[in-house]
């Protein structure tokens, strides 16, 4: 039995206390240039394919034909915090496509904006569905299924004519069987995909460079993705969250998108040498400070890192440890002098 590379390890005082094992895919236009950990790990996607559950609502003309505004195609693609913007926008998805807030089928969770949080509770609220993290993803869902006269009230079924359309481009775009790729289901309640990570980093290297093969209206819908996301990083995430951090640190440089269980799946449209795609997961699932610490890592042993990114993200990695009185008592750190860039 192989056992998985450490990438990351906690380190109280002196003495490393727990280590994070993990895999690591790196492409430049489209081909590996390096890697850690087995290529070929499936892992479910979660929220890093947000992108690709859009691309089908965009190509079918529905977003432009309903007036979505750039903020609400990020917004379509996000796990965001539930911040007020974020709330307003979900609700402007579904204003425009002629849909309530009980069409959603995601369940309702508290704001992940512990401010946005506290609100809810001074106020005597309860959370709702348009606060969840999906909310974007399932408005734009819905807005597809009422577009093209399919069964809003099925809209999550497996079987509804809005995720076939959905696994056909997850499939599209990784080059996975349709009939290969495993499905389970999403905290949110939608479908989602497990995928050998190669394959998911092959998938962001052509939502950034989509080939001619692929038809107009999927890469205009990639595109637009892109530029959405890179333009408005703040719908994709929300204060403090990582993606929104790493897109702000490196503007117009760097899209991506963190999934559950500590996946994160980025691309680098122009870099020397060619377009770049990342795809990491954290073994043992762990979002909050292993994956960043590498995350940012990867980051500077590609060059990106300029004196503003360092400033902005470089507390990501190494992060630091503190205790109660928030005194640094040790530090969560990148392992990945095996990684060759």
């Amino acid at each position: 039995m192989n056992i998985s590379p450490i990438i990351a390890r906690a380190i109280r005082g002196e003495t490393t206390e727990s280590v994070h094992r993990g895999h690591i895919v790196v492409l430049r236009n489209g081909d590996p240039i390096a890697a850690l950990g087995d290529p070929s790990t499936v892992t479910f996607s979660r929220s890093s394919i947000k992108a690709f559950q859009a691309i089908p609502f965009l190509a079918s003309g529905a977003a432009d034909d309903l007036g979505f505004t750039d903020e609400e195609i990020a917004l379509a693609c996000a796990s965001h915090s539930g911040e007020p913007f974020h709330v307003e926008a979900a609700g402007s998805m579904l204003r425009k496509a002629g849909l309530r807030e009980e069409d959603l089928g995601c369940g309702p969770h508290p704001p992940f904006h512990e401010e946005s949080a506290a609100d809810l509770i001074r106020a005597g609220k309860k959370p709702r569905r348009i606060h969840n993290n999906c909310s974007g993803k399932h408005a734009a869902m819905l807005a597809h299924a009422s577009h093209i006269g399919a069964d809003t009230s099925k809209y999550l079924d497996p079987s509804s004519p809005v995720q076939k359309e959905i696994k056909k481009t997850i499939s599209l775009f990784s080059g996975v069987p349709e009939s290969e790729i495993a499905m389970g289901i999403d905290g949110c309640s939608a479908p989602n995909f497990a995928l050998p990570l190669s394959s998911l980093a092959y998938a962001y290297a052509n939502l950034i460079d989509p080939p001619d093969s692929f038809g107009e209206a999927v890469a205009t819908a990639a595109n637009k993705i892109v530029g959405a996301a890179m333009k408005h990083p703040e719908y994709v995430g929300g204060s403090y969250r990582l993606d929104t951090k790493v897109m702000r640190a490196l503007p117009g440089r760097i899209v991506c998108k963190v999934g559950a269980e500590g996946v994160w799946l980025a691309g680098i449209p122009e870099t020397q040498g060619g377009s770049i795609a990342i795809a990491l997961k954290i073994e043992d699932g762990n979002d909050d400070r292993a994956r960043p610490a590498v995350a940012v890592e990867l980051l500077r042993k590609l060059g990106l890192m300029t004196e503003e990114a360092e400033e902005a993200i470089g507390e990501f990695s190494p992060m630091a440890l503190k205790d109660r009185n928030d005194s640094v008592v040790g530090k969560v750190e990148p392992v990945l002098e095996g990684l060759k860039l």
